[in-house]
């Protein structure tokens, strides 16, 4: 008969063949910046990679949350879907941002979102359970992670603040000059106008029609994703007083 001898409680958790690479991208992720190199090895140790295709799905909604992501390379959205099965774009997020982080801590355990592949994608799943313990054990973990889901808040808040205040017109005229940036004359959506409009909380068919009465107008040259801006100050002037494009600059995500 052969016995197993149980690992000793002091013997060292088994490490990611990769950790060394992880615990860089975690270091350069703006949400975990500054933290000690002990927090960022504990989540490291427990990464997984994963690749995925253009428009291949990562997770639904209502899937149990039990990881979040890590994006190495390409680019993943957070989607939502209507009661028609229209799909709503929330969020983007590039190489370098953490996903899900926040439905690590929901207490009924399930994604709110669905995440989508933009481009081919290669992403490191860290799971619940590692989140939570390294948090545990790292205050300034959980500090960081407070942090970024509170400015996230605020974004939410300024933009409801904006909807609120804003027409069509005015809504869209400040996405716009935020995306050309201070003097910029080139603007590429970085979605569908279709989606933009959910974005914005327009119709499609009213976007579509402004942005053939600007065009008409001269203000701006372009089709589809891509426009050039030939009068920025017609745009800003549509704009209402004490509210500028800087509103919009967290909505490019």
């Amino acid at each position: 008969m052969t016995f197993v001898k149980p690992p000793s409680a002091d013997a060292p958790l088994p490490q990611c063949p990769n950790a060394a690479k992880v615990r860089t991208l975690l270091a350069a992720c703006p949400a975990l910046q500054g933290l000690p190199p002990a927090a960022l090895a504990d989540l490291a140790r427990h990464a997984t990679p994963r690749r995925h295709a253009a428009c291949e799905t990562l997770f639904h909604e209502g899937d149990p949350a039990s990881h979040c992501l890590l994006v190495e390379l390409g680019c993943v959205e957070l989607l939502r879907y209507d009661a028609a099965g229209e799909e709503r774009m929330l969020e983007r997020f590039g190489a370098g941002a953490l996903v899900a982080a926040a439905a690590m801590f929901l207490p009924h355990g399930q994604h709110p979102m669905t995440a989508r592949a933009h481009t081919g994608t290669r992403v490191w799943r860290i799971p619940r359970q590692a989140l939570h313990t390294a948090c545990a054990c790292h205050p300034a973990l959980a500090l960081c992670l407070l942090q970024a889901l509170s400015q996230c808040l605020c974004r939410r808040e300024n933009e409801i603040d904006w909807l609120t205040r804003s027409n069509a017109q005015q809504r869209l005229a400040g996405y716009v000059l935020a995306l050309a940036g201070p003097g910029g004359t080139h603007v590429e959506l970085p979605t569908s106008q279709r989606h933009l409009a959910a974005r914005l909380g327009v119709r499609a068919e009213t976007l579509s029609r402004l942005l053939a009465q600007w065009q008409a107008s001269g203000w701006i040259q372009g089709t589809r994703r891509d426009w050039r801006l030939n009068d920025a100050g017609a745009l800003r002037r549509l704009l209402p007083p004490g509210m500028g494009p800087e509103q919009f600059s967290v909505w490019h995500r």
